[in-house]
């Protein structure tokens, strides 16, 4: 990848790289910044590349550098005089400490830019955000700009809610069978920034129409022992701890991360459903309350070797597991023409057991070469998940009155097996060329094997259990994707492209063992993907992109078994599922400001299979929700986002998302059509009240939209935060409540040829949450006054 670079209206070059002053390792995305040595003026900068390496244009003169990265203490280059008979300058290789303070703990005044952007990807340094404090990793995403989470834990990226989720850059166990419900048992103490690429390039899996997410978790890098520690308590019931370890000496370097939290997360849920037959109008109302405790435990740890300052391999080894109790309580009315006029009363209660552990064991070789920008990567990795589920129900029907009706209680029981083991290797190369110009090339390999052994039975009433029909069978799913890539990117004069081009090669089967239904499905295909930057004047740079990607049908929306919590309300996947397809488009622009940044982008999406669920209800009442292939869906946005210092005590950051949506039904049914507009926004302000204590507010926006069934209701939440600085500096004490108002509820209408219904779910009430974070051989935090004057 080219270095993104800021340029002025000089001819001249200074070159260079940034790497880490213990191992000379190569820092990609860090920042460099030249100021006017006579004013402290500043005047341009850079971006990193991967290699660590940058350039900067310029014109003559003598000039400072201060080179940032996240995790590190800044470093300032003096007496940098640049002219016409040594230009490119080159700076050499710029050394940066390790930082004492972990991200949360960087201060205002010498906190880095929470964007930056390189040729293909944005990243959002998200630790300093106060409300992310005794929060999990959903909670984070939930406040990353273009990201939003809805009420079960299905994360969508400007709108798409097929996103690809990494941890590290690579599929991880901490993702789970669920699919990213799993991150809610992942602390967010454990997360150092999340990268955002909404038009990803051939390096990339093409699996994801929305783009991908990748959550990189913290590592220590500093000499010695260090590391930091969280304490959490809140309410409702949330108490966790979490610690980050880091030993170093030479080259090794061993790392841990634990956490474990225990919660007990309340939710709610109502339905109103109105069902039209033989000219009457059935209406039933359910309202849902449910409780779930759980415990969850996540070790992650492993060992660098250093061989030398050129070749390092790590091994490391997560384990995940979460044990819980669901209790779910869901009452039935049920009426005949109007609400006066009520025909039975349903009461339907819920115990779930479930036990979820997790295993990933990786191992990663990384050779950098004489040349910089030359290294060969390869890793192997292998994921073996499972989730073993118990749950009893019990029903009694009443009369209006509440006198029992006479129809027998029901006691039944839903027992789910699921296992999935997936073994994944890769390994990419980059040779560069000429004096910018750089090839890449790589290959994948992935197998994953999935099971499903689901039951159901009702007693009867001599004591004994029947199985009930078509809701038991043993699915099996089993995928192999193979993929080569190679790429290639320059720069000419203002210029920076990348091009490249992805071939995958996929195999599909499913089967239902118990009626021997197999559906195997084979395809190869092309994705191409182009990225080309414009560097202007004063600060701006201005970026084209395009690729091609697919969502395949995973397990989840494979299986074709219903969930039976509700048993008037279905959920399943479709086995028939085609993969849908998108050619996206995005113009990008980022302005860096002296005192924050600014990007801005537009963007298109046409897609072909648009996979969306789709709900239908029968002559008894009772709805099955499953995903479909529609036609086609074209998508229309633009997005800014913004980080603006105005004080040195005073902090605004925000993002604004607007975008169009026109979905064509043709396929399934012809009204399933629509064309909405909507928009979302975030914004958090955060103020230094005193030397040691800041206070934070952060509200989200999302207007209402429609939907090819209906339409989704305005969704608002404000949350507030304060932090201080305790025992000597060793120390932060954070309070957050999340949700001020209690106002996070998902409400939607959906419409039928037959029916009309009205949802509203809030899976997390109102959470407040005080959180002790200590740092072990960590330098102590300056006092604010003597940052100041380091900008």
């Amino acid at each position: 990848m080219v270095p993104v670079q800021a340029q002025n209206s000089g001819k001249l070059k200074v070159t260079g790289k940034i790497v880490d002053g213990a191992s000379n390792a190569p820092l990609g995305y860090a920042s460099i910044r030249l100021f006017k040595t006579v004013d402290s003026s500043f005047v341009s900068g850079a971006i990193t590349d991967e290699t660590g390496g940058f350039i900067v244009d310029i014109s003559a003169g003598t000039y400072y550098a201060l080179s940032e990265f996240i995790g590190y203490k800044p470093n300032y280059t003096t007496n940098i005089k640049v002219s016409a008979a040594n230009s490119p300058l080159d700076l050499g290789s710029i050394k940066v400490a390790a930082s004492a303070k972990t991200l949360d703990e960087v201060t205002v005044q010498a906190e880095k830019s929470s964007m930056e952007l390189s040729l293909d990807k944005k990243i959002f340094n998200v630790g300093k955000d106060l409300a992310n404090a005794g929060g999990s990793a959903v909670d984070i995403l939930t406040n990353v700009p273009s990201v939003a989470v809805d009420v079960e834990g299905n994360v969508s990226l400007r709108g798409s809610g097929n996103v690809r989720i990494l941890i590290d850059g690579k599929p991880s166990g901490l993702v789970s069978i669920k699919g990213a419900s799993g991150l809610a048992q992942l602390q967010g103490s454990m997360i150092e920034r999340v990268e955002i690429i909404t038009n990803p390039s051939a390096r990339y899996e093409a699996e994801g129409m929305g783009g991908v997410i990748n959550i990189v978790l913290k590592k220590e890098r500093k000499e010695g022992i260090n590391g930091s520690f969280d304490i959490i308590t809140g309410h409702p019931t949330n108490f966790g701890g979490a610690a980050n370890v880091n030993y170093r000496k030479k080259n090794l370097n061993f790392f841990i991360n634990y956490t474990m939290s225990y919660r007990n997360t309340p939710g709610r849920n109502f339905v109103y459903q109105e069902l039209y037959r033989n000219d009457s109008t059935f209406i039933m109302e359910r309202d849902m309350k449910s409780n779930l405790k759980g415990m969850a435990n996540s070790a992650r740890g492993g060992i660098d070797y250093y061989f030398n300052a050129k070749n390092v391999l790590t091994g490391a080894y997560t384990w995940r597991t979460s044990k819980g109790k669901r209790f779910s309580t869901l009452n039935y009315r049920d009426y005949l023409s109007n609400l006066n006029n009520m025909t039975s009363y349903t009461r339907r209660t819920q115990d779930e057991t479930e036990t979820e552990p997790n295993s990933e064991y990786a191992l990663t070789y990384k050779k950098t070469f004489n040349r910089k920008g030359q290294e060969f990567t390869a890793d192997v990795r292998y994921l073996d998940n499972w989730e073993d589920s118990d749950q009893y129900y019990h029903e009694n029907v009443y009369k209006p009155d509440g006198s029992p009706s006479g129809i027998p209680p029901l006691l039944q029981r839903a027992v789910n097996y699921e296992t999935e083991k997936q073994l994944l290797f890769q390994a990419d190369y980059v040779h560069p060329f000429g004096k910018d110009g750089k090839i890449e090339a790589g290959g994948r390999s992935s197998s994953r094997d999935m099971t499903n052994d689901y039951t159901v039975t009702q007693q009867t009433s001599d004591g004994g259990w029947t199985t009930l029909p078509g809701l038991t069978n043993d699915f099996l799913y089993e995928e192999n994707i193979n993929a080569l890539y190679g790429m290639i990117g320059n720069k000419t004069g203002r210029f920076s492209y990348q091009g490249g081009v992805r071939a995958e090669w996929t195999g599909v089967t499913t089967t239902l063992r118990t009626t021997n239904e197999v559906n195997a499905r084979k395809y190869a295909n092309l994705f191409p993907s182009v990225h080309i930057t414009y560097d202007f004047a004063k600060q701006n740079a201005f970026q084209l992109s395009y690729s091609r990607r697919v969502r395949r049908p995973q397990y989840n929306d494979l299986t074709p078994f219903a969930t039976y919590s509700d048993n008037r309300n279905y959920w399943s996947g479709n086995p028939d599922l085609n993969p849908e397809f998108t050619n996206a488009f995005e113009l990008g622009h980022i302005k860096y400001l002296n005192k924050g940044s600014l990007t801005s982008s537009i963007y298109y999406r046409h897609t072909n299979g648009k996979i969306i669920s789709i709900r239908s209800v029968q002559d008894d009442g009772s709805s099955y929700t499953r995903p479909e292939n529609l036609g086609t869906e074209d998508a229309y946005g633009a997005e800014f986002a913004g980080s603006f210092n105005p004080y040195p005590w005073w902090k605004l950051d925000g993002s604004a998302n607007f975008f169009r949506a026109i979905t064509d039904g043709t396929g399934v049914d012809e009204e399933f059509q629509s064309d909405t507009y909507s928009w979302f926004v975030r914004a958090m302000s955060r103020f230094t009240l005193w030397k040691n204590t800041d206070v934070q507010l952060r509200g989200n926006y999302e207007a209402p939209q429609q939907t090819p069934q209906g339409r989704r209701k305005a969704l608002s939440t404000l949350d507030l935060a304060a932090t201080r600085d305790i025992l000597k500096g060793n120390g932060t004490l954070t309070l957050t409540v999340v949700d001020v108002f209690n106002s996070r509820k998902f409400r939607s209408i959906t419409e039928g040829a037959n029916f009309y219904a009205r949802n509203s779910s809030q899976g997390r009430l109102r959470q407040i949450n005080l959180t002790l974070n200590y740092r072990l051989h960590q330098a102590k935090k300056k006092p604010k006054e003597s940052l100041e004057g380091e900008f």
